[in-house]
């Protein structure tokens, strides 16, 4: 996904919604562990991180994690503690459910839905298909 947003740089748009399983061990604090961070302004390298060292997704791991990207330590366990953001990942579990989504990753472009990890050309195909279009209109 990096790829494609360098490739594509102004022309996409990259919206994460946390859909994590309940029966996943890590899935709730890891999606607690990026917004806390998104709220210092390392989303991305937090969200990118997790995904680089999965699984290692525990406590004492995302914690880890934050002192590396140099985050108010406090601030954070504070935020993992109280599950600050847990409002918000029940809004984006409530929506996966109402678009009836049931798999990670779903990646939706221009209304394409596109299920599970594909290959580099995969996004591409369909990026490029709907930028042509768009340039058409």
């Amino acid at each position: 996904m990096k790829e494609i947003l360098s490739t594509y740089k102004d022309k996409v748009r990259l919206v994460i919604k946390h859909m994590p399983y309940k029966y996943r061990d890590f899935a709730f604090i890891s999606a607690e562990a990026a917004l806390a961070a998104r709220d210092q302004g390392k989303f991305w390298e937090m969200h990118w991180m997790l995904h680089e060292r999965f699984p290692k997704l525990d406590r004492e791991s995302l914690i880890s994690y934050a002192q590396e990207l140099g985050l108010d330590m406090k601030r954070f366990r504070n935020d993992l503690e109280n599950m600050k953001h847990m409002d918000h990942i029940q809004a984006d579990l409530k929506l996966s459910r109402d678009l009836d989504l049931y798999s990670t990753p779903t990646f939706y472009i221009n209304g394409i839905k596109a299920v599970g990890d594909r290959p580099l050309e995969s996004f591409k195909s369909i990026i490029d298909k709907e930028l042509e279009s768009s340039a058409r209109e």
